[in-house]
């Protein structure tokens, strides 16, 4: 059996190894056919699985001797930390010893570091930030990107339009042509500005099967499968729905604790809230994926949980197993002779 082998960045994000080792542990019991490459201090990581009682079957430590901090400049990481644990977990992917990397740490660093160790896909100037995002019937929507590019131009949003319908085509092949849609203040091609409207006509001669400008409530009412976005407002959008959803847990609580009478109406309620709760458990989403680049770079949330992170180990193990990076690159030149014709 081959295995499907992830490194990782131990020392990444807010709680480093007491979140990474696990969120490991608890993978590799879900993923029998993975292999986990941990990354960081050897001697804080072997102390970490001698106190979690962990057997190494499937695992491979591999030192490093720095961190990059959250706060840390990308070009300073990038400049002066060759030896930190990002840095070498995603080494492991251009020396071939492993098929993806996954960390929780800065996220600026991240991609600058993934992109010049990986370089991006022939035809690809710059990744986005792509995360699935839940909507109604248990649909996902693919929204990118969500930070990674401030400012984009129309071509560089085509482009996202590309790799992003290529991936949730290789995460779902049933889905041979996923819906796209543009992210607008209206459905109306009149509306946007200047680079929406000249996204639109590229898009549109493409060979995608673009639905059109939409607006942000597509993303919960499941009528697109990739939705494109420039990352100013694709992570402004991010941050809002993760503050609503927050707020909404809040006032429900409020609701339900704010008299003897709500209390007990909040106990019949109980199945019904544990329900509400685990859909919009923000840790089944954490995991989001720097599409455009020669490798599978997996960025956690930097305060997740070791929950959250078996997530975002999840969501490598998925791109492996789909082969996305082969089929993305197919389908990126496909799209791009198509535009040349």
């Amino acid at each position: 059996m081959t295995l499907k082998t992830i490194a990782v960045d131990a020392m990444g994000g807010d709680f480093g190894l007491d979140v990474t080792i696990p969120g490991a542990l608890t993978f590799l019991k879900q993923q029998t056919d993975a292999a986990l490459i941990l990354v960081g201090d050897e001697t804080k990581i072997r102390s970490a699985l001698i106190k979690a009682n962990a057997s190494l079957e499937r695992i491979t430590i591999c030192p490093a001797s720095e961190v990059v901090g959250m706060d840390e400049e990308p070009t300073s990481a990038l400049k002066n930390k060759k030896d930190s644990s990002m840095r070498v977990a995603i080494n492991q992917i251009k020396e071939g010893q492993a098929q993806a990397a996954v960390s929780a740490g800065n996220t600026g660093a991240l991609m600058a570091t993934a992109r010049f160790v990986l370089k991006t896909i022939t035809g690809i100037d710059r990744p986005a930030i792509a995360k699935f995002l839940p909507g109604r019937n248990n649909h996902m929507t693919l929204v990118l990107d969500l930070g990674a590019n401030v400012d984009c131009s129309s071509a560089q949003l085509l482009q996202f339009a590309i790799v992003g319908s290529q991936q949730v085509a290789a995460l779902s092949p049933e889905n041979t042509r996923p819906r796209v849609g543009l992210l607008n203040v209206g459905t109306e091609d009149i509306k946007g500005n200047a680079t929406v409207k000249e996204t639109h006509q590229l898009i549109q001669r493409s060979d995608l099967n673009f639905v059109g400008n939409v607006e942000g409530n597509a993303i919960f009412t499941s009528e697109v499968d990739v939705l494109v976005v420039d990352g100013f407002t694709g992570n402004a959008m991010l941050k809002s729905i993760e503050g609503a959803v927050k707020f909404v847990g809040t006032v429900v609580k409020e609701e339900f604790t704010r008299s003897i009478y709500n209390k007990l109406a909040a106990l019949i309620a109980l199945p019904t809230l544990k329900g509400f709760k685990r859909r919009l458990d923000p840790r089944r989403f954490n995991g989001a994926i720097f599409l455009g680049l020669r490798g599978v770079v997996i960025k956690s949330h930097g305060g997740t949980d070791a929950t959250g992170f078996c997530f975002a180990l999840q969501e490598a193990y998925k791109a492996i197993k789909a082969d996305s990076i082969t089929k993305i690159q197919a389908g990126v030149a496909q799209q791009l002779a198509t535009l040349e014709e």
